[in-house]
Parts: structure tokens; sequence; C-alpha cells
């Protein structure tokens, strides 16, 4: 459930500073083309006792709660509920201090073979982001116990990107919907992340690959966990963010169109 694959980490680059501010096609807003992307997701449900279920949302850590609809503790400071609203229907919420960050409404299909998801998360201007996923079983099981990957995700809500310039030779990255502003410094080295939802012991660094493509690398305790390949097209309309995520072979693959 922590579809926070919209992280823009940090970037290098092989110009001069000067040179970088004056040419820098990378500036601008953008809009996600929801139709021309893809972010496959993977979870984990686990039956753990009587009416009581460990989930894994791709953290890597797997929070065992007990389905009667209260608060209980979740990863990274937050709660997780989960309310049992019939035999083929959940609900999930995950607060933090006790602010709802998201619901999201799981529906079994008549078979068991497939699982929607119906995803709402609340974002810090007051807006909400909307998205649906359907994900089809992966092993064996019945209810809602299963690895569930996603085959269809559709985005409901305007996603955007705004790129600035940040000191000498530098970015900023601004997702309104996630309420995420980084600043980047283009210096090749791995920098600490930084900001109320960074890992601990996590660093990004990066390398300008050519004068449309940037390649940035995510690092946890000096592990890669992810590369990130970020990718202007030549008519300098579009631009592409592919994410490769240690041990999964999915990409997550967003398209943004120019403003």
């Amino acid at each position: 459930m922590t579809k926070r694959i919209f992280q823009f980490l940090l970037v290098a680059c092989l110009l001069t500073p000067a040179l970088w501010a004056a040419n820098n096609p990378f500036l601008g807003k953008w809009k996600l083309n929801s139709s021309k992307s893809r972010f496959p997701d993977e979870m984990k449900v686990m039956a753990a006792g009587p009416n009581k279920y460990a989930f894994d949302f791709g953290a890597g850590t797997p929070e065992t709660i007990i389905l009667d609809g209260t608060d209980q503790p979740g990863i990274r400071s937050t709660t997780l509920a989960v309310t049992v609203e019939g035999p083929d229907t959940w609900k999930v919420v995950r607060k933090k201090d006790g602010r709802v960050l998201l619901t999201a409404t799981w529906k079994l299909s008549d078979n068991g073979a497939t699982l929607s998801d119906f995803y709402r998360q609340n974002s810090p201007d007051g807006s909400t982001l909307s998205m649906d996923y359907v994900y089809k079983r992966t092993t064996p099981g019945s209810g809602f116990a299963a690895t569930w990957d996603s085959v269809s995700e559709k985005m409901n809500s305007p996603y955007e990107l705004e790129i600035k310039p940040y000191e000498d030779d530098g970015l900023t990255f601004i997702v309104p919907a996630e309420g995420n502003t980084q600043n980047v410094k283009l210096d090749g080295k791995d920098h600490p992340d930084v900001g109320p939802d960074a890992s601990p012991d996590s660093a990004s660094s990066g390398r300008r690959v050519n004068d449309r493509t940037l390649e940035i690398t995510r690092k946890v305790k000096g592990e890669v966990r992810g590369t990130r390949n970020v990718e202007l097209s030549p008519d300098l309309k579009s631009l592409t963010m592919t994410l490769h995520r240690a041990g999964q072979d999915k990409q997550t693959v967003l398209v943004f169109d120019r403003e």
C-alpha cells in the first residue's frame, strides 16, 4: 500500500554550472500522461491467526494486525486499520499522528482470482490522489490471503511535476500531489535523503548520461535499492522516468508531457 513510487532523487551534471543553467531542458512544468505510464505494484497478505493477518506492501517489513477496524501500530510511525465490510470487501486506512494518509477499499472478484483496489491518498494541500488498481492472485490460497501483482493501474487525479533551478547547478523537484519538494545538488556524490518520509541511512547520487538523460541511484546503508533513468524526448516535449528496483523484474514507467 505504500505506493510511493513518485520519489525524485539526486542527479549529477557533466556541464559547468553556468552552461547547465542556461541550457537546462529539464526545467518547467510536467503533467503525467496516465495512459502511457505503468506503475506496477505487489502486495502480500498472509494469515497470521484468527482474524489476524500480516501485510507487506513492499516495504519489506510486514505489519501484523487484527482485522477489527482499530488503529494499530504500523511502519514508519503510522497506524494501520483494516475493517471487514463483507466476505469480499475490506477497508484499509493508514494514519500518522491521527491524520488519515490514505484509504483503500478492496473487493475480491466472484472467483477470487482478482482483487480491485480503490486507493485514495490525502495530499498535504487537501486534495485527494485517486487511483484504481486491479491485481491478480499469483500464489495459491483463498480469500484475501495471497501474493497480489497488479495488472492494471489507473490514475484518476491530475499528477504534476515541476522542475526549477537550485543554487548554481542544481535542480528542485516539486510534486504538489505528494507535498514533496526536493533540492538536488549536482556533484555526483552520495547525499543523505532528507524529509519526513526519508528512510534512515538512505542516500542518493547520480550522473548525467547525456544532454537528455539522467541516471539516479538510491542506496540504503550503502546497498543499491533502485536506479532511476530520467529521459527527455528528442523534441523535449515529454519526460520519461523509468524506475528499476533491486530484486524486482517489473519497471515503473512514468511519462510526463510538458505543460
